[in-house]
């Protein structure tokens, strides 16, 4: 049995994509071309990297602090009709309109019959893992963040699952709740919001924790924060990109091109990686044209060869499968 999960990176519905959804009858966020690559899949997760709430409350004091994300409850639906099982609320965004902004994010999510994974009103709420099924497969998934600290819930705080990843060793506690997920599912995916943003790589402590996440018993670890997509190997992907948003573009990293992943799995981990090009046109997402395309197959091609991971570019997606030695294996 295999399941087959879609990947997004950072969905920002705010700001300029929220005016966007303001409108009585507001343009799609969304190319019918990306719904119908999403449909391929059995599950969809995606990072929602804003709060959802209509009410009209001041953002959070946190001294450095630049950018403040709040989307419409519109955005939820928007969300559902493109397919979203789940979305990883453990990120520097979720409470970025404090715990009442977060709370309005969990009842419009559940309204649209999306669920939430990263975030709680206890730390031990927030550290709580989903477990979906499909395929046949019982599907656990665990979110963190290993930033911002201050947003880290408490015994008696509300916040997100905060991991400090910045040191020489992984938190025990996430470990051994990877541990004990992949004891009593098939499939364990791992999303973790890490590192700083505009990086052509991972950064050191990124590459450190990531052996130790797949040494847990992570089947799959997801990575997302820097707006680029990176290399991956068949066990890391160490950063989505974004999916949507409204970002200035940055000429040389252009976060602007970026790419939805297709990760089929079995209990021995993946069996395909499937990239497909994405183009993010200010509030609306696309299929890459021929010249985006060309851009991000180079640049996936040359950042996966440095792992060690070869991509066969087949025309409409960038594709990696699991060496023939492990199928063998089998």
């Amino acid at each position: 049995m295999a399941v087959t999960i879609a990947l997004a990176g950072d969905a920002m519905l705010g700001r300029g994509v929220g005016e966007v959804l303001a409108h009585r009858s507001p343009r799609p966020l969304f190319s019918h071309a990306v719904q119908k690559a999403v449909g391929a899949s059995d599950l969809f997760l995606l990072n929602l990297e804003c709060c959802i709430s209509d009410r009209d409350t001041p953002p959070v004091d946190l001294p450095g602090k630049a950018f403040f994300f709040r989307a419409p409850s519109r955005a939820a639906r928007v969300l559902a009709d493109l397919g979203v099982d789940a979305v990883s609320v453990a990120n520097n965004h979720a409470f970025d309109h404090g715990p009442g902004g977060y709370l309005d994010t969990r009842v419009h999510l559940a309204r649209a019959g999306i669920r939430a994974v990263g975030a709680g009103a206890t730390a031990a709420e927030a550290r709580r893992p989903l477990v979906l099924e499909a395929g046949g497969l019982r599907v656990g998934i665990i979110a963190v963040t290993d930033h911002p600290a201050e947003f880290a819930a408490t015994d008696s705080r509300p916040g997100v699952a905060y991991a400090d990843l910045w040191n020489e060793s992984v938190p025990a506690w996430l470990t051994d709740a990877i541990g004990r997920l992949a004891r009593t599912t098939d499939i364990v995916l791992v999303s973790v919001h890490w590192g700083p943003n505009m990086t052509a790589r991972p950064v050191p402590h990124v590459r450190r924790a990531a052996p130790a996440l797949t040494a847990a018993g992570a089947t799959l670890v997801v990575g997302h924060s820097a707006h680029v997509f990176h290399g991956f190997t068949r066990r890391v992907l160490y950063d989505l990109g974004d999916f949507i948003d409204d970002y200035a573009v940055h000429p040389a990293l252009r976060n602007d091109l970026g790419l939805l992943w297709l990760v089929t799995l079995d209990e021995r981990g993946p069996l395909r990686t499937e990239a497909v090009p994405i183009a993010l046109d200010y509030c609306h997402t696309r299929l890459a044209d021929r010249a985006e395309y060309a851009w991000i197959a180079d640049r996936l091609i040359r950042a996966c060869a440095e792992m060690g991971t070869v991509i066969t570019d087949e025309g409409d997606r960038l594709t990696a499968d699991r060496p023939r030695s492990l199928a063998r294996a089998r």
